[in-house]
């Protein structure tokens, strides 16, 4: 069915009102969210799609027809009676030019944020210093008031301009604790959001880098293999049958496989290999400085590590059967672009999957 889908054009129907008994007319703006509403429920069942923010999102998109191009992407896919999958999904988001663009532009938000918190800082500590000597020079004027107000018989004048001193130079202690105290919470707030940009960058479940790492460090990767002329490759695996692993032993079973997988891709990362979790059971890895077949030997070594080991489930003690993995690799320096790298590597793993699973093709 070509998307966005067409709303009905029947007479709409009145709700009850959270308010009381009053019936609240549904318009047909609000009768049209409604039925998207109902849209998306029934696509997210229909295709078996997890629920996500991201699933949510993109499903949105294209049966609103707010975005025309994913909506004739999604059609052409029902013609063509290709699934719409969760990998399908993964690689519709990854390879949408846009993901950069909002990363980028968060990026600039948080250093804008942390700028002002500096600056703010700075200002705060130059305000606590100057009224801290305006306070010193102020109670050196009032010491000498009080040497010369000694033998003044005059001196109810002087009293009360001592009066008046000591009174601006409580406010100005108070002032200057509240600066201190301002200061100090703006230290705090940039150690935090120091630590949140840092676990923002973090997989929770795996803690490898996530998506939002990878693509800082697509990005930088790419510049500096074209400035220095070198190799850089880009690799995607993902888990096969894990949906099986899933139905069969519990969503909990299958966080531990992935985060084994994870650690046994950790094996090869170093300087010269970054790797990430990609979303799902997908990961993303960098090879620097490395050519295709390079960089398939040293995946491929990997692939075969994680097949030759035998994986119990601690709950029931019976074993998961083998878990293994497929990948497929590209040249991200072949392209101008480095998105059409991760085109072609994700082709490469698409055909590793088709060709019986368990093996790395480079593309």
């Amino acid at each position: 069915m070509p998307y966005p889908l067409k709303r009905s054009s029947s007479k709409p129907k009145a709700s009850s009102s959270q308010a009381g008994n009053e019936p609240l007319p549904l318009t047909t703006s609000r009768l049209a969210r409604h039925e998207l509403l109902g849209d998306i429920n029934q696509f997210m069942i229909k295709h078996d799609l997890n629920v996500t923010g991201q699933n949510l999102s993109v499903v949105c998109e294209a049966l609103s027809g707010s975005n025309p191009q994913l909506a004739e992407e999604f059609t052409s896919r029902e013609i063509n009676q290709e699934p719409i999958d969760q990998r399908w999904l993964d690689t519709i988001t990854r390879l949408d030019p846009g993901t950069n663009e909002r990363i980028a532009e968060l990026e600039k938000l948080m250093d804008k944020l942390e700028y002002s918190l500096l600056r703010f800082a700075q200002t705060a500590k130059s305000a606590k210093d100057e009224s801290s000597e305006q306070r010193g020079a102020i109670g050196l004027q009032i010491e000498e008031f009080e040497r010369g107000a000694a033998n003044d018989e005059a001196g109810p004048s002087v009293d009360r301009v001592i009066e008046l001193s000591n009174a601006m130079i409580d406010r100005l202690e108070q002032v200057e604790g509240a600066m201190e105290r301002s200061q100090a919470e703006t230290l705090e707030l940039r150690s935090s959001l120091a630590e949140a940009r840092q676990e923002a960058d973090v997989d929770h479940l795996t803690r490898l880098p996530n998506r939002r790492a990878f693509e800082r460090r697509l990005k930088s990767a790419n510049d500096e293999a074209r400035s220095t002329k070198q190799k850089l490759c880009v690799a995607f695996c993902d888990v096969d049958h894990f949906k099986q692993v899933n139905d069969k032993h519990g969503h909990e079973a299958g966080d531990r496989i992935l985060c084994a997988i994870a650690n046994t891709l950790s094996e090869i990362a170093n300087d010269e290999c970054f790797i990430a979790r990609h979303g799902g059971e997908e990961f993303v890895l960098l090879f620097y400085g490395q050519d295709k077949d390079e960089a398939w030997r040293k995946l491929d070594g990997v692939r075969r590590m994680m097949a030759a080991r035998q994986l119990l489930n601690r709950e029931t003690g019976k074993p998961f059967g083998k878990v293994t993995f497929s990948g497929g690799i590209a040249e991200v320096t072949e392209d101008s672009d480095p998105r059409s790298a991760l085109a072609r590597a994700d082709k490469a793993l698409y055909d590793a999957k088709a060709q019986g699973r368990n093996q790395i093709i480079a593309n």
